[in-house]
């Protein structure tokens, strides 16, 4: 089976849709930052593939090693972290966030996995607790593996598409969570963008209608 796995998106549909995740995360959350990790299949380096936020700027394309800080425990463990103050947390390497440029006080990561293998990493930095932070916290993974999940879905979807492979990943499940979840809380912002993504994303990758009788 051919990995999913790329180290940066490669394409301007990929670009744009890791970019488009990237700034719904941080507008949710009303975090600092938010960015995407890819993994690299050949070395397992991170590799910043989008990015939304403080330090932004020259980010993209720049790299560190396997399992670096809290980006590089998820991506070995297939686990979603909330780090609520990374200087506590053993995961966190203070020497890889100073490089960036802005240095947080806390970090939120989920693994973006595709046919079982972890491709990347979504991380939001400084999100917006407000009161009652610890009752958040269950409900911020939650979300932010569904942010994760779709983008992981959206990039497999987009490159069996290029590589003409028939079929693809089945995004029904998602949309219906998504939907029971906006449902249950119609104020809820990142349900309700992410079904607008899912069903665009959709919509673009549909084949065209044949004119044939």
């Amino acid at each position: 089976m051919e990995s999913l796995s790329h180290e940066l998106p490669s394409g301007d549909t990929e670009r744009r849709l890791l970019q488009s995740v990237v700034e719904v995360a941080r507008q949710v959350y009303g975090a600092a930052a938010s960015s995407v990790f890819m993994v690299s299949p050949d070395t397992g380096e991170l590799i910043f593939a989008a990015v939304a936020g403080a330090g932004q700027q020259g980010l993209v394309g720049k790299r560190f090693e396997a399992g670096t800080g809290i980006a590089g425990w998820v991506a070995a463990s297939g686990q979603t972290l909330i780090a609520d103050n990374v200087r506590d947390t053993d995961q966190f390497a203070r020497d890889a966030a100073t490089s960036t440029g802005y240095l947080p006080d806390s970090i939120m990561a989920a693994p973006l996995i595709a046919e079982g293998e972890c491709i990347g990493v979504l991380e939001v930095l400084d999100r917006h607790t407000g009161s009652g932070a610890a009752s958040r916290d269950l409900n911020d993974m939650e979300l932010l593996g569904l942010l994760a999940t779709q983008a992981a879905l959206g990039l497999a979807l987009l490159r069996r598409r290029e590589g003409g492979t028939k079929g693809g990943p089945r995004m029904g499940s998602l949309l219906t969570r998504l939907s029971e979840h906006a449902a249950m809380d119609s104020y809820d912002p990142l349900a309700v963008a992410l079904l607008v993504v899912s069903l665009d994303l959709l919509e673009r990758s549909a084949p065209a209608p044949s004119l044939a009788g």
